[in-house]
């Protein structure tokens, strides 16, 4: 009797059970009736939204497959200091809830409706390289199809970080990493996988960004591994975003001004430079430069030594050495034109090769020209020796004109005085070609170097 007993008790408590049971899967069974005559019900969501707070399975020990891709629709800042990269991505996760399906017959042939985000449980995907306040706007819908699966779309601006490498720059390539990641759920209960391929990603991410900002979008590739922490591993998809600078920008800004100033400096050398008014010119170019830098140093990068800087180096550089041999002429052929003071003789085979190649040797000069070869070709800038022997052997030659007694030794020394300033004069005018000639050569290779860089 006993026994009997508790086997009626013990059927009749499984019998309620699997009632409790029965009624509990009947409540996540989405009744639709009416949904085609007076809309979508949200009473018959309830029970799903009463479960948000849990991992939607039906057997716990299986994880949910999460799969999420994105759209990169700008590029709006890269940080050379700060090493950031901010952008605006619309990002897309997609997952199964097996809590929520109807048959779309029995609903008016509905087969997806929108559902707000906030009633319903989102994996906590977040971006690793993230700096900055997430900023993303609330009340966002979810869309939902017959079949249970969940598409949850949502605009992020993401301020990620980023290694830079600034030395070519504005002809620079970048790499910067955008990582997903889930923060609490490990590989046991969250599985991150791919919505689109990579290349369909990329594809649309540079149609979209293809005239927008300084940078130009190369591509995106992607690359899956698992973070371990402690005795927890957490899936992870890293996403490499590949980026180039649109140099335009700073080809006309700085590079294109600067290229007028130093060409107008080495047009100078035509300015006659016993006039003074050479060195006055390229003394307020040099100022010019100086300040055209200073008011366009918010263009470069803080940090680091970046490719254009090192351009603007030697061009400050060769006006401050233009001015310099500027200022040495003047003085020199002032002097020489006074009191020249005697050649020394390691100058004179220097001279004598870069006047007449042809007749280099080591030689002494003799009297005149004869030591030297012919006169090279003289730029406007320095005037024929003959000029300025007339400046100073004028005054000297009323002297000796006046005096009846003039011997035939000053005749000789007025003779080597003249030859001492042609000497000199040859000397100044060697020193504005060589110049000249190198502001020629580093003008055609620096444009050389910009056409190679931009085209690469």
């Amino acid at each position: 009797m006993g026994r009997g007993g508790l086997h009626e008790n013990g059927c009749f408590l499984f019998l309620i059970l699997y009632l409790l049971l029965q009624g509990r899967g009947d409540t996540f069974t989405i009744n639709c009736s009416g949904f085609d005559r007076y809309g979508v019900d949200p009473a018959a969501f309830q029970a799903v939204f009463d479960r948000k707070a849990l991992r939607p399975v039906v057997n716990y020990s299986i994880p949910t497959h999460v799969n999420i891709s994105f759209t990169m629709s700008a590029i709006v800042e890269v940080d050379a200091q700060l090493q950031l990269m901010t952008s605006f991505l619309w990002l897309n996760v997609i997952w199964y809830n097996p809590f929520i399906r109807w048959n779309p017959e029995e609903c008016g042939g509905i087969r997806k409706i929108s559902i707000a985000a906030e009633n319903l449980w989102l994996p906590d995907i977040f971006t690793e390289e993230f700096m900055d306040v997430d900023q993303t706007a609330t009340g966002l819908m979810a869309y939902i199809n017959s079949e249970g699966l969940i598409k949850y779309d949502k605009p992020i601006k993401v301020v990620s970080i980023c290694n830079l490498d600034i030395f070519h720059c504005p002809f620079d390539e970048q790499n910067c990493t955008v990582t997903f990641s889930s923060f609490i759920d490990t590989v046991e209960n969250v599985v991150l996988g791919m919505e689109k391929k990579v290349q369909e990603i990329s594809n649309t991410s540079k149609n979209l960004i293809r005239s927008k900002g300084e940078w130009v979008l190369l591509g995106i590739h992607q690359r899956r591994m698992k973070m371990t922490v402690g005795t927890n591993q957490y899936d992870q998809i890293i996403f490499y975003v590949d980026m180039r600078h649109r140099p335009r920008l700073y080809i006309i800004n700085l590079l294109v001004p600067s290229g007028f100033l130093v060409a107008i400096d080495a047009l100078s050398f035509y300015l006659p430079a016993e006039s003074g008014n050479r060195a006055p010119f390229k003394m307020t170019l040099l100022l010019g430069y100086s300040v055209f830098l200073l008011m366009m140093n918010d263009l470069l990068p803080a940090t680091g030594t970046p490719l254009i800087s090192v351009y603007f180096a030697p061009c400050l550089s060769l006006m401050a050495v233009s001015l310099l041999e500027t200022i040495f002429i003047t003085y020199l052929l002032h002097l020489a034109t006074t009191q020249p003071p005697p050649m020394p003789r390691w100058l004179h085979p220097l001279l004598l090769c870069c006047t007449s190649p042809r007749k280099c040797c080591p030689t002494a000069p003799q009297k005149g020209n004869k030591g030297l070869g012919p006169t090279p070709t003289h730029l406007p800038g320095v005037k024929e020796p003959v000029e300025l022997v007339g400046k100073v052997s004028g005054p000297r030659k009323a002297e000796l004109n006046g005096s009846p007694e003039s011997t035939r030794a000053q005749q000789e020394e007025e003779t080597q005085r003249q030859d001492l300033v042609d000497l000199w004069v040859k000397f100044s005018h060697m020193m504005d070609t060589l110049l000249f000639r190198l502001y020629l050569l580093f003008m055609a290779t620096s444009i050389i170097t910009v056409i190679v860089l931009w085209n690469t």
